[in-house]
């Protein structure tokens, strides 16, 4: 057996079998963060293109849900909760996205896609008028199992 949980013995590609692991509650929180000029993140919500937060957290909710489409070997999970949080800070937006579920494997990937397709949807809507941006600092924050 592989030490690496999606390759078998020969060293091929596999998608994890949970299907003999019981059903837990599963709730995970990721990060992004956007750093900008101080002026644009006080626009965010007057942009040429529209409001980049309200775009932000329906993008991030979205993609939570479109994960599985987008990481070739993660679970399709039925997902029973989805924020996403986007906060104006100094230089920037700080976007936390928090996801749960009932299911056999955790929602990590699917709390780390809401917090980076949330921070690029703020990018993309504010790259006209802001050529300094980054996006970075992605990463989890955390994540529970519980009984079910």
């Amino acid at each position: 057996m592989s030490e690496f949980s999606h390759l078998d013995a020969e060293g091929r590609v596999r998608m994890v079998d949970v299907g003999d692991k019981p059903l837990s509650r599963r709730r995970a929180r990721a990060r992004a963060t956007v750093t900008m000029a101080g002026d644009t993140a006080l626009r965010l919500r007057e942009l040429p293109k529209g409001d980049a937060l309200a775009a932000a957290q329906l993008a991030g909710i979205m993609a939570a849900k479109r994960t599985s489409e987008l990481i070739p070997l993660c679970h399709q999970l039925p997902l029973t909760a989805i924020d996403v949080h986007v906060a104006i800070v100094e230089n920037g937006a700080d976007i936390t996205a928090t996801v749960e579920t009932t299911a056999q494997t955790g929602v990590e990937m699917e709390a780390l896609v809401a917090a980076s397709v949330a921070a690029l949807t703020i990018y993309d809507m504010a790259k006209a008028v802001d050529d300094t941006m980054s996006v970075s600092e992605v990463h989890l924050l955390e994540k529970t199992k519980e009984p079910a």
